[in-house]
């Protein structure tokens, strides 16, 4: 079975041209690893990029990977045209037997749909949902990326959808869906290389600095908590546009907390550093108002740590088992006497949930799903 496989490099997401491999999304690069334990599989990754790029030709023994230069024209202000026309170029040389679109917030979807191939589609991120979230302005990125959201599902084969929640938000928009989660890296499943010290308990956020992860809130729920005596650290990890007013907002709430030694920011980290953290760790808190997975949900578990957050989107589905803890967007003060008792009481981890992270998200587990999805669509192509 050959498949063409349409992500987005972060090469070009971070302009980071210089850069010799291509590298993608954590659930894009989750998934190919397990398609790399799929021998029955050819996989041909297709990404395009705004600069030319130095690339290997190979990225494992069965995935191939093609670099696609489209001038910045072909991209957003033409509706993709460049990107769409690139990838049709490509796939005709290819001949897959099915192109599969990863993500709507881009080119990638309805550069598989217009391909002239059979496809399905992922969601990653519900761009129509976001975009009333957010009460998206006429002719703004959401507004137009929920635009052709809609256009793309109504002509794929059908929706691969990492949660419930994604699920809802398609079904009636598109042929057919299937509920199949995101992997989980491999590397998050490898031993642990360390453990939490004999010191204050350490929390973790992670994340980009945005008002849809609200650490603004976390830090106010840390502020509580510390105020009652408590001892712990909260550690928050990732982006952070401080040109941003939220972000600003953010470091300046930061700044106080610091000084009295519970909280602080530790920036963003490659994967090696980050599951070291999540090892020194003891609990997860994660309380975004809108998720449509939470894979930082999945990749803490899968290294044992307790996990608070809120009752939204796909987390509901990954917080069922046990050491997890979830509440209402408006009940942070239910979160933050949860954590309180969670400390009083030792601030243990858990058991089991990494071996139950392991057989639901393993990156071969979800790999043979999607080829189970690929035939299926095959079998009932015309």
């Amino acid at each position: 079975m050959k498949i063409g496989l349409l992500t987005t490099d972060n090469r070009e997401h971070e302009k980071r041209y210089d850069v010799p491999v291509p590298y993608f999304g954590t659930a894009p690069e989750a998934l190919l690893q397990g398609f790399a334990r799929q021998p029955e599989l050819e996989v041909h990754v297709l990404s395009c990029t705004q600069q030319p790029m130095s690339s290997p030709a190979k990225l494992a023994p069965n995935i191939w990977f093609h670099s696609l230069h489209v001038p910045k024209l072909g991209w957003l202000r033409t509706g993709y045209q460049g990107c769409i026309r690139a990838v049709r170029k490509r796939l005709r040389e290819i001949r897959p037997d099915l192109v599969h679109g990863q993500g709507t917030e881009r080119e990638c979807a309805v550069s598989a749909v217009l391909s002239g191939y059979p496809s399905v589609v992922t969601i990653h991120g519900n761009m129509a949902e976001l975009a009333r979230l957010f009460q998206a302005r006429f002719g703004n990125f959401f507004w137009f990326a929920a635009r052709l959201e809609h256009f793309t599902l109504r002509r794929t084969r059908g929706v691969l959808c990492n949660s419930e929640y994604t699920e809802q938000l398609v079904q009636g928009r598109t042929p057919r869906t299937w509920r199949v989660p995101n992997a989980i890296r491999e590397a998050f499943f490898s031993p642990a290389k360390g453990a939490p010290g004999p010191g204050h308990p350490i929390l973790v956020n992670i994340g980009v600095i945005i008002p849809r992860k609200q650490q603004v809130l976390l830090l106010d729920v840390a502020r509580r908590l510390h105020e009652q005596g408590l001892k712990f650290e909260l550690h928050f990890i990732g982006h952070a546009d401080r040109s941003d007013p939220y972000v600003r907002e953010f470091f300046e709430r930061l700044q106080p907390a610091e000084a009295a030694g519970y909280a602080r920011y530790l920036g963003l980290k490659p994967q090696d550093e980050l599951i070291a953290c999540l090892d020194r760790a003891a609990a997860l808190v994660h309380f975004p108002f809108e998720e449509a997975f939470g894979l930082v949900v999945a990749e803490a578990l899968a290294r044992g740590l307790q996990f608070f957050g809120s009752r939204v989107g796909g987390i509901v589905e990954i917080a069922r088992g046990p050491g997890t803890e979830v509440f209402a967007l408006e009940d942070s003060a239910g979160l933050t006497a949860a954590i309180g008792s969670w400390l009083r009481s030792g601030a243990h981890r858990p058991s089991g949930v990494a071996a139950r992270m392991r057989e639901l998200y393993h990156p071969e587990v979800i790999a043979r799903q999607h080829v189970e999805i690929y035939r299926e669509v095959l079998s009932t192509a015309s």
